[in-house]
């Protein structure tokens, strides 16, 4: 569930900060896990627009959070202590595209919290620096190994489904590109994280060799 936040309007800085935060404790205090408006198969979006669960939006925000999950998963996982900081980063940033991905675009008026092309770069700079202590690779790589390398690959292949219902989307309605790209590069690096803890933890990689 994406519950944003407050209407747009003209605060100066600070009473806009003070604004958000009363507004997101008063919503916390009065919000009901069950509402009943969905019984018949019907949600509302960002901006009251409502939809079938099986809208194509529905489906990539509602993706996006089962991504979430697994990269909870992974956090429990017993990883580098780094490796969890960075995790949690990303769980931030994966609720930043469910709002955005929540809203309606031709309706929506409320402050959406932005994707930055730094979150883009901060994958990248850690694929480069988990890329420096991992072999060279030469082979395809089968997932498993142990159970922190799986769900790695789990949530890889969640990404990339979430990647490409927004893509799907992007074709159909106003999605940010950065949310793209950002999917994109996380996909490769939990391939890349599930590789390090794999070298850390003295897996052996399951190489696919072809038959031929």
């Amino acid at each position: 569930m994406f519950v944003l936040l407050l209407p747009a309007g003209k605060f100066n800085k600070k009473s806009k900060i003070n604004s958000k935060l009363n507004i997101r404790n008063s919503k916390l205090q009065e919000m009901k896990i069950y509402t009943k408006t969905g019984d018949k198969g019907y949600t509302s979006l960002i901006g009251g627009t409502r939809v079938p669960k099986h809208h194509l939006r529905i489906e990539s925000y509602g993706t996006v959070d089962e991504l979430n999950s697994y990269i909870g998963l992974i956090r429990d996982q017993g990883i580098a202590s780094h490796d969890q900081q960075v995790l949690k980063e990303i769980q931030d940033r994966l609720f930043t595209i469910g709002s955005s991905l929540a809203s309606d675009p031709e309706r929506s008026k409320m402050i959406i919290p932005d994707l930055h092309e730094a979150d883009i770069e901060l994958l990248e700079k850690e694929m480069d620096l988990m890329n420096e202590q991992l072999p060279e690779l030469r082979h395809f790589i089968l997932p498993g190994g142990n159970n922190a390398i799986s769900f790695c690959h789990i949530a890889r292949c969640v990404c990339r489904r979430a990647e490409r219902l927004s893509v799907h989307l992007a074709e159909e309605s106003t999605v940010d590109a950065k949310v793209n790209v950002y999917l994109n590069r996380l996909s490769d690096y939990l391939f890349t994280l599930a590789r390090k803890i794999g070298n850390e933890q003295k897996v052996p990689e399951n190489q696919w060799i072809p038959r031929v």
